[in-house]
């Protein structure tokens, strides 16, 4: 099997076509619907999606919740630091990326708002473990701001705070939002509840690193970012159900699809919890996911081997192509794809 590269996974795109704010309404974006078996193509709109899954199918959603990952303080000296969380450690602790004039050292400290304030307690790799003066996740609540994605360039606006949240978000923890997710709002789940499809929970906190480029041409080699997930028995159960009902398994979201898959890798799923570092790409053997609702994804990034993994490679090129063509909004708050890799039943 040939190796693949980096450039496997690249593909151009106007810069017009980024979407730099969330529709109207959750649920008013255009859908992309990708027959994995036969490799059609059809446009539709979110609204539609209901038409992608049957009854007895299992929805699996990511409960994670967005904190407000970004920090804007002051070192003691006086100079300005920069802090996205990358994970949550404990009560007061975080682990977190810093920007400033100068690298941070042990024993530093910074101020953050009026009189919050942390230290340096530990640096492991690029990274810092910054310990703050009280409640790590109530500080972030104050004075905290939306971690929008790098590609989003301007400031937060008070709307993001809700638009960039899935409307069942519940465990905080994530510094990026499970995008998929975004576009459901509660008539939708209404219409899927009605139609006989079960909505299913996973964890997984989604890290800065889901936004950090593979630097190595080989893809074999990159070294995946490492992310915390659970698999609830609940969730467990009802996967099993839906396999001795002929139902199928659709995954909302990469995010969604790494907690289940990364579950499974004994051969079968299983409930608990951990961390991840699970590498999805061309040859991968996928053992829960049937289809997956999915956003469209940054050139030489590890969601395009993904879903390139899952839909394969020629149906995703095909795929992208025929989106930009037709001037699909793209990322973090753009369009939809549903990829169905069983073909429909």
């Amino acid at each position: 099997m040939r190796r693949m590269k980096l450039a496997d996974f690249d593909y151009e795109f106007p810069e017009e076509l980024i979407a730099p704010s969330p529709s109207k309404d959750r649920a008013d974006s255009r859908l992309l619907r990708l027959n994995a078996v036969s490799g059609h193509l059809k446009d539709c709109r979110f609204v539609d999606f209901p038409d992608c899954v049957f009854p007895g199918d299992v929805l699996v959603v990511n409960d994670t919740k967005v904190i407000k990952a970004r920090l804007v303080g002051v070192k003691e000296s006086g100079g300005k630091v920069e802090a996205l969380i990358e994970r949550i450690l404990g009560r007061q602790r975080v682990l977190a990326m810093l920007r400033a004039n100068h690298r941070a050292k042990v024993g530093s400290r910074f101020r953050f708002g009026d009189t919050l304030a942390a230290s340096v307690v530990e640096r492991r790799g690029e990274l810092y473990v910054l310990e703050f003066d009280g409640d790590v996740l109530k500080i972030l609540d104050r004075v905290g701001r939306v971690p929008l994605p790098p590609y989003i360039d301007r400031d937060p606006l008070p709307e993001d705070e809700g638009r960039y949240q899935t409307i069942y978000a519940s465990v905080p923890g994530a510094v990026a939002a499970p995008t998929a997710g975004l576009h459901f709002d509660s008539t939708m789940l209404d219409k899927l509840q009605a139609l006989g499809v079960i909505c299913a929970k996973v964890t997984l906190h989604v890290g800065a690193g889901t936004f950090q480029p593979v630097r190595t041409e080989n893809v074999d080699e990159h070294v995946m970012h490492s992310e915390w997930y659970e698999v609830p028995g609940a969730t467990v159960e009802a996967v099993a159900r839906a396999r001795m009902q002929g139902g199928r398994v659709v995954a909302v979201g990469t995010t969604s699809l790494r907690a289940l898959e990364s579950a499974a890798q004994s051969g079968e799923l299983r409930s608990g919890s951990g961390e991840t570092n699970l590498f999805v790409r061309p040859g991968f053997s996928f053992k829960v996911v049937d289809g997956l609702l999915t956003n469209f994804h940054l050139p030489k990034s590890t969601l395009m081997m993904l879903v390139s993994a899952f839909a394969g490679m020629e149906n995703i090129r095909r795929s992208y192509r025929h989106a930009i063509a037709s001037g699909y909004r793209l990322f973090s708050y753009g369009d939809a794809m549903f990829i169905d890799r069983l073909g429909g039943r």
